[in-house]
């Protein structure tokens, strides 16, 4: 799934993303510390994995994660 960053702390490496679909998803430190990456920029497009509850599991970059 794909979606584009809405909102990022770095402090707390947490934040939204803003699905293809319009719906807002939030997703925590853990997700983003899965990526391996160590910054975003509001509006990077990212691709997400999903929990089966449909929480945020892990954040990356198309064609980096």
């Amino acid at each position: 799934m794909q979606g584009t960053i809405a909102t990022f702390d770095p402090e707390t490496r947490s934040g939204t993303l803003l699905l293809d679909t319009g719906a807002e998803l939030a997703f925590d430190a853990t997700a983003f510390d899965r990526s391996g990456l160590r910054l975003l920029r509001l509006g990077q497009r990212v691709n997400i994995d999903t929990e089966p509850s449909g929480a945020v599991s892990r954040v990356t970059i198309p064609g980096i994660g």
